[in-house]
């Protein structure tokens, strides 16, 4: 009878066991927190990928003229491990917390839009696939992450390799556009009664910030590579010189998108690192209004800081001395962030657990690559820094230091409430030590590369010239980083499966996500909690009885006694995704018939989308309305 009335359209009851069978499911899926997991296990497998392209560059670069990989190699090597840790690995493991936590920390039961949720998953993961087949399918890209005009035309680039590029970016960033949209809504329409902007986590705060970034910057990246492949592909002259076109039009748009991009990557770990040092001090956290102002005018400041990025290119005096400007005065919110941390700390009770080493960590190696940033901003000083090395060991210490340590720190803070077991602790000091070192054996040495003279994406040098040292060490280090990488893939892998079984509240949170049990049911909230101040759990474990109280709410007089309405799981959003794939392939190889094919299968998917409506289903509570510290409560 089930199977007849989902056939119907009928709302159903199901059981929370239910959900998450099977391989259907995982296809079907709609649930925020399961698309977290897709996330994870995608964005982690090109993640190792990326790092396995650098580890061959690293080899390459260990002795004067390598010839472990050609030039060729080399380029696509560089091109690829870029394209990939930005687009496929850093941004994909940062949406995967937003699934995760968001809606658990704003007291919400799923994301605005539950299906749009499950289709940013499947473009991201076409695009990611599209873009890497490039290696087996006439070349991967070689004209770098930036992929500069006029190296990027069919002029100077005439194999494949920048079609797989212009048309997977595509893919994959029109599903982060829809991620930035439905985090935006989400924020500002679902959060739980009481609370107001002002008492959201700052973690929420920063993916409020960062969903409006996506929103304003990733449309001029999507102009340029629509111009690109209108150059490619219909053989218009955007970029090329010698008809009128801008190789520099590229450019500037290019880094429009680009520095906004930056902060993309680094406003989440902000808010990470806020909430790790707020529970492991055991103190509120130390200037929360001015953390908010902060991390708005960062979002703010970011769309006026992107001329930096071509200081040499002959803009003149006057460009450059404003765009130097206000490339420094971003450094001042930012700075504000790391005492307001600091303070935090100074005179809590700190509790040393691996997610506040990984804090630690973060603060002293961010700290580093903010102060060579500032170096960078010097439009002066640039016209010695730029191109060379000391630019690759600044955005590896913002990146790495920066972003992928606040990633690290969330996985820790935060695996127990995903898969509600507890990393290994012992194992985690291991990964951490490995990783720590290797990165700045890695990365330090880099700085003095690029004093001396040494030029990024060279894929081999004479010897004679001072770089055989550091280059050594530099390789040196990147295998004991990828030692520790590897370890904390075994942890990540062992404790999901045999991990020490997690409360509700292992390390006495503060916020909404660590008031229901370990893992998450699937329909998250019994009852919708009603907030009554900033840090609700807290609020509620100082003052009140230790449990959230259900938000008074209209009885939904259609829903069966003791369950909730949630959103029916559907395959439309995959079908749509894979509809697109195979309409970039029939760009890709000119094929006006595959590209009908292709776009008549996804017309029928969003024609079905929009005018068949959800009916969901009503999933059936594990405890009665009320009790939410029956389904773990605080700790």
């Amino acid at each position: 009878m089930a199977a007849i009335s989902r056939a119907l359209n009928a709302p159903t009851v199901v059981e929370p066991t239910e959900a998450g069978r099977g391989l259907w499911s995982w296809i079907s899926v709609v649930d925020h927190k399961r698309i977290a997991h897709l996330y994870f296990m995608a964005s982690g497998l090109f993640f190792l990928m990326a790092g396995i392209e650098a580890l061959l560059m690293r080899v390459q670069l260990f002795a004067p003229n390598g010839h472990f990989v050609s030039a060729e190699l080399f380029n696509q090597l560089f091109t690829m491990h870029g394209t990939t840790m930005i687009f496929l690995a850093v941004m994909p493991l940062f949406i995967g917390f937003f699934n995760a936590v968001v809606p658990l920390m704003i007291g919400a039961r799923d994301v605005a839009y539950p299906r749009l949720n499950a289709l940013s998953f499947w473009l991201f993961l076409a695009g990611a696939l599209f873009l890497n087949s490039s290696w087996f399918l006439g070349g991967a890209p070689d004209a770098g992450w930036f992929n500069y005009a006029p190296i990027n035309t069919s002029t100077y680039n005439p194999g494949p390799g920048i079609d797989f590029y212009a048309i997977g970016l595509q893919i994959a960033g029109i599903g982060t556009l829809m991620t930035g949209v439905n985090f935006l809504v989400t924020i500002l329409n679902l959060r739980a009664p009481g609370m107001s902007l002002m008492r959201m986590p700052l973690f929420v705060w920063t993916v409020l910030v960062t969903s409006v970034l996506i929103i304003l910057a990733f449309p001029p990246l999507t102009v340029n590579l629509f111009l690109l492949m209108f150059d490619r592909i219909l053989g218009t002259q955007f970029f090329a010189t010698a008809a009128g076109g801008q190789p520099l039009l590229w450019s500037n748009l290019f880094w429009v998108f680009g520095h906004p991009e930056v902060y993309i990557l680094i406003l989440p770990t902000f808010g990470i690192v806020s909430e790790v040092v707020a529970t492991f001090s055991r103190k509120p956290l130390f200037g929360y209004s001015t953390m908010v102002l902060a991390t708005v005018a960062i979002g703010f400041l970011s769309f006026m800081v992107w001329v930096h990025h071509m200081f040499t290119l002959g803009f003149g005096p006057w460009v450059n001395s404003i765009f130097a400007l206000t490339s420094m005065i971003i450094a001042v919110p930012t700075g504000v962030k790391i005492f307001n941390w600091l303070a935090t700390m100074w005179g809590g009770h700190v509790r040393f657990a691996m997610p506040m080493w990984w804090v630690v960590a973060f603060i002293l190696t961010f700290t580093v690559g903010g102060m060579s940033g500032v170096m960078l901003a010097m439009a002066p000083a640039d016209l010695q820094f730029n191109n060379s090395y000391f630019v690759v060991a600044h955005f590896h210490y913002v990146m790495i230091g920066g972003s992928l340590f606040g990633i690290i720190a969330g996985l820790y803070y935060w695996f127990p409430k995903i898969c509600g077991r507890l990393m290994s602790e012992r194992l985690g000091k291991w990964s951490f030590w490995f990783t720590v070192v290797g990165f700045n054996v890695t990365f330090f040495p880099m700085h003095f590369l690029g004093l001396i003279g040494m030029p990024r994406r060279i894929y081999t040098y004479a010897p004679g010239l001072g770089f055989t040292t550091w280059n050594e060490v530099s390789t040196v280090g990147a295998f004991i980083l990828g030692v520790g990488v590897l370890l904390l893939a075994i942890n990540v892998v062992v404790s999901a499966v045999a991990g020490r079984v997690a409360s509700a509240d292992p390390w006495d949170a503060r916020t909404l996500e660590w008031a229901i049990p370990s893992p998450v049911p699937p329909y998250n909230f019994a009852d919708i909690p009603l907030v009554r101040g900033r840090d609700a759990l807290w609020v509620e474990k100082t003052h009140g009885d230790g449990r959230m109280l259900p938000a008074p709410a209209a009885h939904d007089g259609h829903a069966p006694p003791g369950t909730v309405h949630m959103p029916r799981p559907t395959a439309l959003p995959a079908l749509l995704a894979a509809s697109v794939l195979a309409l970039g392939y029939a760009m890709l190889y000119r094929s006006v018939w595959a590209a009908v094919a292709a776009g008549a299968v996804a017309v029928y998917a969003i024609h079905r989308s929009m005018f068949t409506p959800d009916p969901g289903e009503f999933m059936r509570v594990l405890s009665e309305p009320g009790e939410l510290a029956a389904q773990g409560g605080a700790h």
